[in-house]
């Protein structure tokens, strides 16, 4: 992949865990968190679909444990702040279909052995450009929605905590100038929200006041300040007003927000969906294996910036192929490094597993707000304990 030095803008977005994928992303999650917890050999690959009224909870499933899939998604529901029928949806009287079967036979014989659960492309990413070792453009965009939540979760009637709805998203766009940023011309945030925040005279808009605490209270206590100028644009529920939200104005599935859920279309990501499956399916645990390989890299002062791919056939238990690209950053030749890294992990489904700890009931708390770059103890694979035996080995 060749580097582009000239000037370009990068456009990335976040949404909140009120957002209908988020939602949906977050029951899959908790229904395996709970076979987890009772059966870490359970299988699992669930999908939700959220829409007005109803989730329909399917996949297919194979556990010795036994779960209340109704009673997870309620719970899920309700900690994301679907609490009254004022937002439209409400975790006590919507409806929630259990449609989940079992996994197929002819998959389990090849994953039984030790091998994925699936064909497919994986990726791992790491850069310099920020302390997370994550794209600036998707770390702002995370902290816009994280932000978000916090004042609408703070319960202080001073703050716009009382007319904040659990759906919202948030998009940035950096001007870069050869891979550097320079500059934020563009902040959208589209937020859910109460009547009391409407116009008084124009109840299509919400209210110049309104608009205006949100970038005060919610986008520039995270915005990088050196990065604002004068031409900085901040487009605030651009539509006018975003009173009908969530699952009552949009449908909500699984896997849906892969960009979100990575690196923020700064770089490739596999196909398949991270969330409600469980760590034997290599979407899953080789993107985080990947990531993991990609951070040790670049924290070992090798690259500035380092691309992991690895690809994988249904059944078996060694990748087929396996590429590091460091954009000519790195200190040692891409073909070194992958040798290396070859050398120090073991990249089968049971060893990726083994490494970082995968059976484990920690999954919920991915689903929102990325995957990657969090410094939580539940997330192994942001560790960078390797980056000294990488170092030494190619010294």
């Amino acid at each position: 992949m060749v580097k582009n030095e000239r000037k370009r803008f990068v456009t990335t977005e976040s949404v909140t865990e009120g957002h209908p994928d988020k939602l949906a992303d977050q029951i899959s999650d908790k229904v395996l968190d709970e076979i987890l917890k009772n059966d870490i050999y359970g299988r699992v690959a669930c999908e939700t679909y959220v829409t007005h009224g109803l989730i329909i909870v399917g996949g297919e499933i194979t556990t010795k444990a036994w779960v209340d899939i109704t009673d997870i998604a309620r719970n899920a529901i309700k900690d994301v702040g679907y609490t009254s029928p004022k937002y439209g949806f409400d975790y006590r009287t919507c409806a929630v279909l259990n449609a989940v079967g079992r996994q197929s036979p002819d998959i389990a014989q090849g994953v039984d052995r030790g091998g994925a659960g699936d064909q497919g492309v994986m990726y791992g990413y790491a850069t310099d450009e920020t302390p997370e070792l994550m794209p600036l453009p998707i770390v702002i965009a995370h902290n816009l929605t994280r932000q978000l939540a916090k004042v609408r979760k703070s319960g202080k009637p001073e703050d716009l905590s009382p007319f904040l709805g659990p759906d919202g998203k948030a998009q940035v766009t950096l001007k870069y100038e050869e891979d550097k940023a320079i500059e934020i011309t563009d902040v959208i945030i589209s937020t859910q929200h109460t009547e009391e925040l409407l116009d008084p005279k124009d109840q299509s808009h919400m209210s110049d006041n309104a608009r205006q605490r949100i970038i005060e209270e919610i986008a520039k206590p995270v915005l990088p300040s050196s990065l604002i100028t004068n031409k900085t644009k901040f487009h605030i529920n651009p539509t006018g007003k975003f009173v009908i939200g969530g699952p009552q104005s949009d449908t909500g599935m699984t896997g849906r927000k892969l960009e979100v859920d990575t690196y923020g279309g700064m770089v490739p990501h596999g196909g398949g969906a991270l969330s409600g499956k469980d760590p034997s399916k290599v979407d899953r645990s080789a993107s985080y294996m990947m990531r993991y390989l990609a951070k040790n890299v670049v924290a070992s002062g090798i690259a500035k910036e380092c691309l992991i791919q690895i690809a994988y056939v249904i059944g078996e238990a060694m990748p087929i192929s396996f590429m590091v690209d460091t954009f000519g950053t790195g200190k040692a030749r891409d073909e070194e490094i992958e040798k290396t890294l070859l050398e120090i992990v073991d990249l089968t489904p049971a060893g990726m597993i083994k490494k970082l700890d995968l059976l484990r009931p920690i999954y919920q708390k991915t689903a929102s707000y990325g995957h990657f770059g969090r410094e939580e103890k539940e997330f192994t694979w942001e560790k960078t304990d390797l980056k000294e035996e990488i170092l030494k080995k190619l010294e």
